[in-house]
C-alpha cells in the first residue's frame, strides 16, 4: 500500500485516557510502535499497541494520586511513512488536545520502537518535560536540535535485532551535545519485545516519568545513567 487510504477512521488520531485522580496536574502520553512503511489503519488489537497497555497501567498506578493522567495515543496510520513522520502529527495533535483538556501542565512521553522515535522527534514541544524512548527505531538523520535543555532517557536491550542498540547509543550521544540530561541503560541480553525483564522496562519508565515530573526522587539506576554520561 503506497498512500493513505480513504477511512473515516483515519481522518484523525485517538487517545484513550486513564485519568488523574482529581484535577489533573500532568500527563503522560504512552506511544507504541509501529512500521517502517504502512497506511494501513491502526487497531487497538495489534500487538504493538497491546505491548503497551502495561506501561500506560504501572504509570496510572503510581501516578494517579498525584495528579498524573496516563493517556495512550492510537495513530492514523501504521507507519512512519517517511517524510510523512505520520505519527508525528498524531503526537502533536494529542500535545495540542492535553493543552486544550489541561492547560499548560507538563507532560511525559514514553514511546517503545517507532513510538520511541515519534517521541524523540516530538520533544521540543514547550510543555514536554521529558522523553523515554524504549528501544528506540533511531536513524543517524535523526535531528537532535528539539531535545535542548531536556531530559531524556533511552533503554535497549542487547540483544535487540528489530532496532539497533548501537544506533540508539550513537543518538544518545548526539542527544547529549545538546539536551540538559541523557542516560542511556543497557539491559543485557534483552530483546526488542521487552518480555524477559518486563517488569525492569516498567520500574525504568515509570521512575522516571515520575522523577522527571517531581513526583519521586529519580530512580538510582537512572541518575547513576545520567552522571555517567553516553559512551
Amino acid at each position: 500500500m503506497t498512500g493513505p487510504i480513504s477511512d473515516v477512521r483515519a481522518v484523525v488520531p485517538t487517545v484513550s485516557v486513564l485519568p488523574a485522580d482529581g484535577e489533573t496536574s500532568a500527563v503522560v502520553l504512552v506511544l507504541s510502535g509501529g512500521k517502517a512503511q504502512s497506511y494501513a489503519v491502526t487497531d487497538p488489537g495489534q500487538l504493538t499497541a497491546v505491548r503497551m497497555r502495561p506501561f500506560a497501567s504501572s504509570l496510572h498506578r503510581r501516578g494517579a494520586k498525584h495528579g498524573v493522567a496516563v493517556w495512550v495515543v492510537r495513530y492514523r496510520y501504521r507507519g512512519w511513512n517517511g517524510r510523512d513522520r505520520s505519527p508525528v502529527a498524531d503526537v502533536d495533535w494529542a500535545l495540542e488536545e492535553v493543552r486544550r483538556r489541561h492547560g499548560t501542565v507538563p507532560v511525559v512521553l514514553v514511546g517503545h520502537s517507532m513510538g520511541g522515535r515519534t517521541a524523540l522527534a516530538c520533544a521540543g514541544a514547550p510543555t514536554v518535560k521529558g522523553v523515554c524512548a524504549l528501544a528506540p527505531w533511531t536513524e543517524d538523520r535523526d535531528p537532535v536540535g528539539q531535545l535542548a535543555g531536556g531530559t531524556v532517557l533511552i533503554v535497549h536491550g542487547s540483544a535487540d535485532v528489530v532496532t539497533s542498540p548501537k544506533a540508539s547509543r550513537a543518538f544518545a550521544r548526539r542527544a547529549a551535545q545538546v539536551a540538559a540530561r541523557v542516560g542511556y541503560i543497557s539491559l543485557p541480553l534483552e530483546m526488542h519485545a521487552m518480555v524477559f525483564r518486563w517488569r525492569t522496562w516498567h520500574r525504568l519508565a515509570t521512575g522516571f516519568s515520575l522523577g522527571v515530573l517531581g513526583i519521586a526522587p529519580m530512580p538510582r539506576r537512572i541518575a547513576r545513567a545520567f552522571a555517567a554520561g553516553v559512551s
